[in-house]
């Protein structure tokens, strides 16, 4: 049997972790790696902290940015930090919550959520330190949000039943979120100061950097849109390219020690996280990468194609942190996911073929001075 290997991250700030196994689906299985003729070799994979895990949460899209947010402030020189995800979940929570009873139930307020979210909280809340805030509860270990989610979701349909919405309605539905995550903090130390959050996350991080791409044909091409995903439900403004542009963001980003946050499918059989690899074979086949496989030569069309049909979703996010080559010399990217690091044997990392990010890919988040300077012009977007 070939052996998967991902050659360890020369540039990798942190030595990687064990963590408990977790999904963004609450997948929570282990199947041994099947045989592969797959052997891959890293071309350029940029300065990361640890794989961390979600484990029984749907918080993806908070260990994704905020992984991305910590590879920021390793490019600025600012540091290793270990920053938390729960703090910016509480706080999508309460405002998943408003937004739902205002629009009487019609907005979607469960665990899923974008990148902008994470965005969004430092924005208007700040951000907090892993070791002031982790969101697990003392008697427990990991993130097991089950419960807590159900107890959410109860909350806002008895709110909703209500003929006159009480006043209080937010305080009782804190109340859960205080008991499953904890209260976060006012005010912290940390190296020796005094922050609050507003002010520690301005210490480190400008919210403004950051911006979302898309590639959709049924959007104008250079204009934001709305990107129509249930888990964008704060309807944020994502900028639409032409699918070779989009690629070229990515592409440019990586060369120059710029990484991104990656939304996409992941429920395809050509996903394999076990088997450290992502493909878009055109032959689907039970022994799947027993060969390296013919893959779609993916445009514009087929993209929209997927979308349309919901063969394409959005189902996780993860964090895009270089690029990798097959042993024909194929181009891959390669994603850190949040899943720990015993699911696979590249410690929690795994191989994304061109076909596949080009096919799956629903958005990313970068800072726009890794958008090249032609693209950014077209977006009208100022890089300086």
């Amino acid at each position: 049997m070939k052996r998967i290997i991902l050659k360890s991250v020369a540039a990798t700030c942190c030595t990687l972790m064990i963590f408990l196994l977790g999904s963004c689906k609450s997948k929570q299985e282990i199947k041994p790696e099947l045989p592969s003729a797959y052997v891959f070799s890293n071309e350029n994979v940029l300065p990361v902290t640890s794989v961390k895990n979600q484990s029984k949460s749907g918080t993806c899209w908070s260990f994704a940015t905020v992984s991305f947010l910590e590879s920021e402030l390793l490019r600025k020189g600012k540091g290793e930090y270990d920053l938390s995800e729960m703090f910016p979940v509480y706080y999508s929570y309460i405002s998943k919550a408003v937004k739902k009873i205002r629009r009487h139930g019609n907005s979607a307020a469960g665990q899923g959520g974008q990148a902008h979210d994470v965005v969004n909280v430092i924005r208007n809340y700040g951000i907090v330190p892993e070791s002031v805030y982790s969101g697990i509860p003392e008697n427990d270990s990991i993130h097991n949000h089950g419960k807590m989610a159900n107890d959410l979701k109860e909350s806002l349909q008895t709110i909703l039943k209500e003929r006159k919405i009480p006043e209080n309605w937010l305080d009782s539905y804190r109340q859960h979120l205080d008991a499953h995550l904890g209260i976060p903090p006012l005010n912290f130390e940390y190296g020796g100061k005094t922050y609050t959050p507003s002010e520690f996350a301005q210490s480190l991080i400008n919210v403004d950097d950051y911006v979302e791409l898309t590639s959709y044909e049924c959007y104008p091409f250079y204009k934001k849109v709305i990107l129509e995903i249930p888990d964008n439900w704060s309807n944020d403004l994502y900028y639409n390219l032409p699918l070779d542009e989009f690629m070229n963001v990515i592409d440019n980003a990586l060369d120059n020690g710029y990484t991104a946050v990656w939304d996409g499918d992941v429920s395809e059989k050509g996903f394999s996280h076990k088997n450290c690899i992502a493909i878009a074979p055109v032959e689907q086949s039970e022994n799947l990468f027993s060969v390296i496989r013919e893959e779609y030569v993916v445009d514009d069309n087929l993209r929209q194609k997927t979308f349309d049909s919901h063969e394409t979703s959005d189902d996780h996010l993860m964090h895009l942190v270089g690029t990798s080559v097959d042993n024909n010399n194929n181009k891959y990217y390669v994603i850190k996911n949040s899943w720990g690091t015993n699911r696979n044997s590249c410690g929690g990392f795994l191989n994304m073929s061109e076909a596949f990010v080009r096919l799956k890919t629903v958005a990313i988040m970068v800072n726009k001075k890794a958008i090249p300077e032609n693209i950014a012009k077209k977006l009208d977007i100022k890089t300086e």
